[in-house]
């Protein structure tokens, strides 16, 4: 049962907003990265056909290479748009708030659809600005509902990582378009249905989700949404310094937290500053962790659809049969990030050990997480380089888990290391800085296509590169440690102070 706060018809709100923002995370905010499913489809209507050209005049064989680039190039674009302008949108939803950044995501989001439904092989360039549309909206849907972990406490970092898995799943939306064109649904119907769907998330904007921000954490009375009642408005900044405020009165000596030489868990507005955030040990190496994963997931998503057909001998049975089944694994995303909540949520049900801040309990329980993370993404490297089609089923299984745990780690992680006022600047920074990274995928795809399309080369480099997350962790771990010496030491100090005291 999630513990929620509040009279049980304010349950029942929180469990409805829990709900539904779980669908459409599930069904609307990541379908973006389903494009291995969509490439078939779009390939069959003749998009970018044009550039396919005769190898020879007399068997009239085609090279459509140039095709497959401007495919993953596509993809490429609109990933990195999905990231980078997460910082701007981060901005914007940390001044403006939840309301207006929704209406945002939904203007973006249909507009988006709408383009990839008028388009045609004619117009295939339309897909670069309406592909980058529909994945901003889509990561504006998911920012504005990681904040309903809020709501449930001792379930919030599960509530986190569910929300990322169920936007990972979201890609399986893309399979059932091919499949459904595939017996007859035309793939305009399909992006008509859902542009028409918007018409969901506006009715959710207004009824069940907050005008500015959910709080961390929530008073008994908390209200939010178009209601009979008035609902309570908060300024996350203004309501995070009035509980500082009354946290630092209560507060005795024995209490006050320890400095280190990175980012001091305290609630002091001046380091926790938005400054001292990102410039601190645990934002670099975090924005490593994140950026060098990220890398290997867009390649290998890229360059999926070539890689089946040269590992099928162009067979495109065996190629429709292996990106179903890639597609369908996409689906158990949402199964998977529980998990790593879980993880990260398994030492709130027991008491805090003394001058231990739960902010540092959260850290201390992230290690694990941050550790199974980088792994998975060393063994889904690995098996992704073996050039043998079968074990690309393995391939397919770690990439969604390791997938699940790095997006629902990445905002987990945020949310735990930072203020919460921070959260959309520093998620959107994080997520721009790693969409920076992410255009390395390519100079990987150029290389890889002069290495005459064999991916071997490029995957091994992707796959040492992938051994700079487990820095990540194990700074994670050397810092709680380090905590907890200073903590013994301020103990021992006050102990023998007291002491010495009692002797006078």
């Amino acid at each position: 049962m999630l513990g929620c706060k509040g009279s049980s018809g304010t349950a029942v709100r929180y469990k409805l907003t829990l709900a539904t923002g779980l669908l459409e995370c599930l069904c609307f905010a990541g379908v973006v990265f389903g494009w291995a499913s969509l490439v078939f489809v779009l390939k069959t209507d003749g998009y970018f056909s044009d550039l396919c050209i005769n190898v020879t005049d007399t068997s009239g064989e085609l090279d459509c290479s140039p095709q497959d680039d401007n495919f993953s190039l596509v993809f490429t674009v609109a990933s990195f748009m999905n990231n980078f302008l997460t910082l701007p949108n981060g901005f914007f939803y940390d001044h403006f708030g939840t309301m207006a950044t929704r209406f945002l995501a939904i203007l973006l989001y249909t507009t988006g659809t709408l383009i990839v439904a008028l388009s045609n092989k004619a117009l295939s360039f339309l897909l670069f600005p309406a592909l980058s549309f529909i994945a901003v909206g889509g990561i504006l849907f998911l920012m504005t509902n990681m904040q309903v972990g809020n709501l449930f406490d001792s379930h919030r970092s599960t509530i986190i990582t569910v929300y990322n898995g169920a936007f990972d799943s979201s890609s399986v939306i893309f399979l059932i378009i091919k499949v459904l064109y595939e017996r007859g649904v035309s793939f305009r119907s399909s992006f008509l249905f859902l542009s028409a769907c918007n018409l969901i998330h506006l009715l959710r904007t207004l009824f069940l989700m907050p005008k500015s921000h959910i709080p961390y954490s929530i008073s008994d009375d908390y209200k939010y949404g178009m209601s009979c009642v008035k609902s309570h408005s908060y300024n996350i900044e203004q309501y995070e310094a009035e509980r500082d405020l009354s946290s630092d009165r209560g507060r005795g000596v024995d209490d006050e937290p320890l400095e280190t030489d990175t980012l001091k868990l305290t609630d002091n507005s001046e380091t926790d500053s938005f400054r001292s955030c990102v410039l601190s040990w645990f934002f670099l190496w975090h924005l490593i962790w994140l950026s060098v994963m990220q890398l290997r997931h867009y390649f290998f998503i890229g360059t999926l659809n070539p890689m089946l057909n040269r590992l099928a001998n162009q067979d495109p049975d065996i190629v429709s049969e292996y990106t179903n089944a890639f597609a369908f694994t996409q689906f158990c995303g949402v199964l998977c990030a529980p998990w790593n909540g879980l993880l990260m949520d398994r030492h709130k049900r027991k008491p805090l050990d003394p001058g231990v801040s739960e902010r540092e309990a959260d850290l201390r329980s992230s290690v694990l997480s941050l550790l199974l993370t980088s792994l998975q993404c060393l063994l889904f490297s690995i098996c992704a380089s073996i050039p043998f089609l079968p074990l690309q089923y393995v391939t397919f299984i770690l990439q969604v888990l390791n997938r699940s745990f790095l997006y629902g780690g990445n905002a987990a992680f945020i949310s735990i290391a930072f203020p919460a006022r921070h959260f959309g600047k520093l998620y959107g920074l994080v997520m721009s800085l790693s969409a920076v990274v992410s255009l390395l995928q390519y100079p990987c795809f150029a290389l890889n296509k002069v290495l005459g399309g064999d991916p071997f080369y490029v995957n091994i480099i992707l796959t040492v590169l992938t051994l700079l997350a487990f820095i990540h962790p194990v700074y994670v771990f050397l810092h709680c440690r380090e905590m907890a010496k200073q903590r013994e030491n301020s103990q021992s100090i006050l102990e023998a102070s007291i002491q010495e005291t009692s002797m006078y």
